[in-house]
């Protein structure tokens, strides 16, 4: 099968900054030690909310096009849009469907991956299995956004740690120059037991939207049930070490760690039980805040700014989302991958 690599990335953060200051005094009658408390925890010192009137698709088109434009890439050209979100402009249709009429990508075909955190890792690993068995599709553009914040009550704790942002990644099929890169692996984990404890639990099938849903907050997004820190301190180990084996390298061999970006103590404890170094995990929490399910390809793209990532460099990224969902897909970069700009 053909190899598919990374051509491109793109990242958008909005302007309108949320600091720990705001949410302090926010919070300071109900919950006065919550923000100290989840900042010394999640490393999260702000986050950045989009304008009022926009949707989650309106912060796919400017990390899309900059991907695009670092690739030399034109709309016209791509043959497949992939979104990655568990926000989305709508129940149906799609938000990718949404995304492809705003780039005025006319050619595209498009679907939705709606895998909460985990979307960005198994929209890669969807897309480059599609690519490796169908030849046609050259310039396939996976995206990962969020705008968990406008599905949230502003007056719960859980606020704090909602940003809005998107990433991209650019993909397209190897041309044969580096037989080891591009998508190498991908691995997969899930428990369905732990649906109940965290999500919008009003609004789909099981319950449609109505007036006493929205009086008792179901169609805002709540932690409900208890989600233990043991779900991500076993599971990303877990699926780092099937992906050192499936992918026939080992920890050490991996140049960047990038997991779901919601607490830094999490990565802390994660790396050293794999016996890592924490400086070989890259995190953006204490800038953007948590931006769910576009925080993987967000870091991504932060990691290839500062030179983390460089022709050669093998990156596993791991996402946990809330049902749970986890995923993680490991990447050998190739001299195609185009920076700056």
């Amino acid at each position: 099968m053909n190899r598919v690599v990374v051509r491109s990335t793109g990242c958008f953060v909005p302007n309108n900054e949320i600091s720990n200051a705001v949410l302090r005094e926010r919070f300071r009658a109900t919950a006065p030690e919550f923000v100290d408390k989840q900042e010394a925890a999640s490393g999260i010192r702000t986050r950045w909310a989009a304008p009022e009137g926009w949707a989650t698709s309106d912060l796919c088109v400017p990390a899309a096009k900059q991907a695009l434009e670092r690739a030399g890439v034109s709309v016209d050209e791509l043959d497949l849009i992939v979104v990655g979100t568990d926000s989305p402009d709508y129940i149906t249709p799609s938000t990718s469907v949404v995304v492809q009429e705003k780039l005025g990508a006319k050619r595209a075909g498009t679907f939705d991956v709606g895998c909460a955190c985990a979307s960005f890792p198994t929209a890669v690993a969807t897309a480059a299995g599609l690519m490796s068995t169908q030849p046609h599709l050259k310039k396939v553009l996976v995206l990962g956004a969020y705008m968990m914040r406008k599905l949230s009550d502003p007056t719960d704790t859980m606020s704090f740690f909602y940003g809005d942002g998107a990433g991209a990644a650019l993909l397209e099929p190897s041309d044969g120059s580096d037989p080891h890169g591009g998508v190498l692996t991908a691995s997969f984990l899930a428990d369905g037991s732990f649906s109940k404890a965290w999500g919008i639990y009003a609004g789909g099938t099981a319950e449609p939207a109505s007036e006493e849903a929205i009086r008792a907050g179901r169609t805002h997004v709540r932690l409900v049930g208890k989600y233990p820190p043991e779900v991500n301190e076993n599971g990303w180990p877990t699926i780092a070490r099937r992906l050192c084996e499936q992918g026939g390298f080992s920890l050490g061999d991996v140049d960047l760690w990038i997991f779901t970006q919601v607490r830094r103590r999490t990565i802390e404890k994660v790396m050293a039980g794999l016996e890592l170094p924490i400086e070989r995990a890259h995190m953006i929490m204490d800038k953007w805040g948590y931006t769910g399910s576009a925080c993987i390809p967000m870091a991504l793209h932060d990691a290839i700014e500062a030179g983390r990532v460089r022709a050669g460099s093998l990156v596993a990224m791991v996402g946990s989302g809330v049902g749970y969902n986890q995923a993680g897909v490991a990447v050998r970069f190739t001299d195609r991958l185009v920076t700056g700009g």
